[in-house]
């Protein structure tokens, strides 16, 4: 499959609503976040619209004055995409494309078109093929609801039955297929990561766009393909690190994002299972964005979903040279300070403090606190590697505070 959505400095629209479990704020923060996705797949958000609502329209998704309001937007701007911040229904969408006589979007299916534009190796393309497959397989069923009437009676079955039939045995015949082929690979990465040894296995996980990659870049002197765009990095990407003297194995994982489709995790098995096996994990975090504790958060959720939460973990909050404290002016006595007017020496002693030691704060792209990171690394694995190999505790000595090694 692994169709492109060609959103090449194509106009866009971002439409969202504000409900009882998602305020004006956290609209605006998934708007921002659904703009950034625009932007990496090529696109340019002209306006953004909300409107609150109980619960979405189930015609049109926003109100008939609102929509109108869009139209008039889309027909005066020539704009190409209106893109949703929710998933659509194939009814909402239909309905809403002949009213907007323009390409509608949801967040879904700006995700799995990112994701296609960015497979670049057979195992990825496999992956994102199964997921657009599984994403079409209901909403093929849903768009054909008008023709069930027309099930069962004799001399009822009309053509459209058919034809739905048809296109649903080709989709569950090519997901069928895509499975096969990607359990055969899983087998085959199975066997590699057996292969590896008994070395300690190190993931790097995170949000999307946080500089896993750079990171990777820095202390592998590998060359990962890393850019300021969501999604940068969908294959894994495993490479052998040496601090000091104790080697050990770094993967590179794909990024995680809130309202991931299922489909993705489910056909990322095979990236999630490098977090799996992992013996330590580095949970890189861009301190710099402002809803970092909202990324660390969702995370955290789908590494409990994996059964990986309670691995041995560093955070590591990246980006310190990007960071910048919200000001508040001196004659300003209305603005209440919160936790956007910290400044880095504050955050650490807030609920960062009780990490204890398991925290660094770096700056992969200029380098900044590195000694550091490979120190507290270093320090992490020998425990592992000591652990699993006792009598191979003199090859790795301790070291102080100031780098020395202790007798």
């Amino acid at each position: 499959m692994i169709e492109k959505t060609d959103l090449t400095h194509e106009k866009a629209v971002l439409i969202g609503i504000v409900t009882q479990h998602q305020d004006e704020e956290k609209l605006e923060e998934y708007l921002d976040e659904l703009e950034f996705l625009t932007y990496t797949a090529g696109g340019e958000v002209v306006k953004r619209f909300s409107q609150k609502l109980d619960t979405p329209n189930p015609k049109t998704f926003i109100g008939s004055g609102k929509m109108n309001e869009v139209r008039e937007f889309v027909e005066e701007h020539e704009i190409g995409t209106a893109i949703f911040d929710d998933e659509l229904s194939p009814a909402q969408q239909k309905n809403i494309e002949k009213i907007l006589k323009c390409k509608v979007l949801d967040r879904t299916t700006l995700i799995l078109d990112i994701f296609a534009q960015r497979a670049k190796t057979s195992y990825a393309r496999t992956q994102v093929e199964l997921a657009q497959y599984e994403y079409l397989l209901p909403r093929l069923a849903g768009m054909w609801t008008h023709l069930e009437r027309q099930r069962g009676g004799i001399g009822m079955r009309g053509p459209g039955e058919t034809e739905i039939e048809t296109d649903r045995r080709i989709v569950r015949d090519k997901i069928a297929l895509l499975k096969k082929k990607l359990e055969t690979i899983d087998k085959q990465m199975e066997v590699q990561r057996g292969n590896r040894g008994q070395l300690v296995r190190v993931a790097l996980v995170g949000y999307t766009n946080v500089g896993k990659s750079t990171l990777m870049n820095t202390i592998s002197k590998s060359e990962v393909f890393a850019e300021n765009k969501l999604f940068a990095t969908l294959d894994t990407t495993v490479r052998k690190v040496v601090i000091r003297n104790l080697p050990f194995l770094l993967t590179d994982t794909v990024g995680f994002i809130r309202k991931l489709p299922t489909q993705l995790v489910e056909s990322f098995k095979s990236t999630l299972d490098e977090v799996r096996e992992a013996d330590l994990l580095l949970h890189v975090v861009d301190i710099s964005h402002p809803n970092f504790e909202d990324h660390i958060e969702s995370v955290n959720q789908i590494l409990s979903e994996i059964k990986s939460n309670d691995k041995p973990t560093i955070m590591v909050f990246n980006k310190i040279d990007q960071y910048k404290a919200e000001n508040i002016e001196d004659d300003d006595l209305m603005t209440e300070r919160t936790s956007a007017h910290y400044s880095l020496k504050e955050w650490k002693n807030t609920w960062m403090n009780r990490m204890g030691e398991n925290v660094l704060f770096i700056s992969a792209l200029n380098k900044e606190n590195m000694e550091e990171f490979r120190k507290k690394v270093y320090e992490a694995v020998r425990q592992i590697h000591i652990t699993r190999f006792p009598y191979n505790n003199f090859l790795y000595p301790e070291y102080d505070k100031y780098g020395e090694e202790k007798e």
